[in-house]
């Protein structure tokens, strides 16, 4: 039976989940044989990881799973978008960073799934402070900013990071264990979301970008 995008990804999807990059990177080879480089994207790369991160959140894969699937995959869309091409969409203007904390490991899964789904965003890395982060989202005028936490006092920072980027269009949304413990959390902190995945990042966005373009 010949192949087609959706049988491919059916294996590209159990390559990632193997760790093997050169499978992955063959099935990718196949798959544009059959279809435009959007195509492909979409349905070998952005919908096994979504898949993925599901998975992890029914406990039937493990986070270095989720993890290792995200950084193939980045190392791919590289080869397919190039940093000087127009395919790769820059709009909105996006970063993500972890608030306080130097756990790193939750904001990396998500930058590199949303790399590998054919964005970009600035890496403003761990540790922030809340006054380092406002500073960084007005001076490179972020559109969307992804906060990422491990802790219950760094949750609580959000708020003051909202307050920070009062007057700008900037969206926040956050994530980290403080949220998923306390699914009101964001709300009190006056967040504009909570998300769990990248899944959740995606949809974010899209919303997002609908509003501004209307």
């Amino acid at each position: 039976m010949a192949a087609t995008l959706k049988t491919l990804a059916v294996d590209f999807e159990r390559a990632l989940l193997l760790l093997d990059k050169q499978q992955a990177t063959s099935l990718i080879a196949q798959a544009m044989t059959l279809g435009g480089v959007q195509e492909v994207i979409q349905q070998l790369i952005v919908q096994p990881l979504t898949h993925i991160g599901n998975r992890w959140q029914a406990g039937s894969v493990a986070l270095s799973q989720v993890y290792m699937s995200g950084r193939i995959c980045e190392g791919l869309i590289d080869d397919l978008l190039p940093q000087t091409t127009l395919a790769r969409r820059a709009q909105p203007r996006m970063a993500i960073a972890v608030l306080n904390d130097s756990h790193a490991l939750g904001k990396r899964i998500i930058y590199s799934s949303l790399r590998a789904s054919g964005l970009e965003l600035q890496d403003f890395g761990h540790g922030v402070t809340v006054d380092q982060l406002v500073q960084r989202t007005i001076a490179q005028a972020i559109d969307i900013l992804f906060v990422s936490v491990l802790m219950y006092p760094s949750a609580l920072s959000v708020k003051a990071v909202k307050q920070g980027l009062g007057g700008t269009r900037t969206k926040v949304m956050v994530g980290g264990a403080p949220f998923m413990l306390m699914p009101d959390l964001w709300r009190q902190v006056d967040a504009d979301a909570f998300g769990v995945n990248a899944a959740d990042a995606l949809d974010f966005i899209n919303k997002h970008t609908v509003t501004q373009g209307s």
